[in-house]
């Protein structure tokens, strides 16, 4: 499958993704107190971050190894190095174009292991809802253990929205005042329409103009999603897939212990600061910025309320864990990314070599 770059739509992808990171960054650094932040970095023990790291890695390994599980029914036999470095390509290619990563890691893999761009972007996509599947394990487990966490934050919010029950329009708002609407459920109503015309026109463009590339990319992604149905080795890809969430899971936990105020942290806390992190990550800002710290800051808060703390510390704190939290992710991205670009060039070097003799 070839790919042809559009620029413009590049550049557009950038530019919405720095846009959500600003924007989500602004709210979570509104009121932000940073003389409470330079006090609680600076106790920080950073070998706790450290053994995260360490964790953070050890979930590449698990993925590329699952990887290969999922390929083998294709008839796809692939080395694991070059399943791991095609996995830290495209997660270095979604730290530049928010969600470019999945097409990138199956092209990378084409070049190393000729495996057909579709059938590996279907196994992809397989991981994704099998991703979906343990984060909604993770979201039970949330409930289950922190629901009064949950329902302590719900009223501290339900509080403090009625203390500001008066309607104040936001920026985008204010400019639709001037043109003379102030209905705003009336406006939003027909705009909700509006969107989801033009994405039906948009579909329906897209199927009448590109049928047959749809098609055979379809059938490429369907046998990668049913290769699941033909694993010979179910009880290692169950393995590698809780090994991913539990290195996941440590990777969140264990950086609370480098924060004097969190390492009193229970093991179920865990389970909701990974649950709110991933719904951070989700959102496509460039590499988490902005809504992972946001949502931090307001997961941290309803830990404290629930332990009688105030909020607002919580807060603070909050956002303290997220810079020392994203940042550690996104080193771990960048180190593996860029190890992976010439290990790959290596690896294709290699196999050329080979096809000439």
């Amino acid at each position: 499958m070839e790919k042809k770059n559009n620029p413009a739509k590049s550049i557009l992808t950038i530019v919405i993704s720095l846009a959500f990171a600003g924007f989500f960054l602004w709210l979570a650094l509104k009121d932000f107190d940073y003389a409470s932040f330079q006090k609680s970095i600076s106790k920080a023990n950073y070998w706790w971050v450290l053994l995260a790291a360490c964790f953070g890695i050890s979930a590449y390994w698990f993925r590329a190894i699952r990887w290969n599980l999922m390929l083998e029914p294709m008839g796809h036999q692939i080395s694991n190095s070059n399943s791991l470095w095609s996995i830290s390509f495209g997660y270095l290619m979604n730290l530049t174009i928010p969600r470019s990563g999945e097409v990138a890691r199956a092209t990378a893999l084409y070049g190393v292991e000729k495996v057909p761009v579709d059938q590996s972007f279907g196994t992809i996509i397989l991981e994704r809802v099998v991703d979906l599947a343990c984060m909604a394990v993770f979201l039970g487990l949330t409930v289950i253990f922190k629901y009064d966490t949950i329902l302590s934050f719900y009223h501290f919010v339900m509080e403090k929205k009625e203390e500001k029950s008066e309607f104040v329009p936001n920026f985008f708002e204010r400019q639709i005042m001037k043109i003379g609407i102030h209905d705003f459920d009336i406006f939003y109503f027909y705009l909700k329409i509006i969107i989801g015309m033009l994405i039906v026109t948009g579909l329906i463009l897209l199927y009448t103009f590109k049928k047959e590339k749809l098609i055979d990319f379809g059938k490429g992604i369907i046998k990668g999603l049913t290769s699941i149905f033909k694993l010979k080795q179910k009880g290692r890809f169950i393995f590698y897939t809780a090994g991913i969430w539990i290195s996941y899971y440590f990777a969140a936990y264990l950086v609370c212990f480098a924060l004097p105020e969190t390492s009193g942290f229970t093991f179920d806390d865990g389970f909701l600061i990974l649950t709110v992190g991933t719904f951070g990550m989700i959102i496509p800002a460039s590499g988490g910025i902005g809504a992972f710290n946001l949502a931090m800051k307001y997961g941290f808060m309803a830990l404290f309320i629930s332990m009688g703390k105030s909020g607002e510390a919580g807060g603070e704190i909050g956002l303290t864990y997220s810079f020392i939290s994203l940042p550690l992710q996104i080193i771990i991205m960048l180190t593996m990314g860029l190890i992976s670009i010439p290990m790959l060039a290596k690896a294709r070097n290699s196999r050329v070599v080979e096809n000439k003799f």
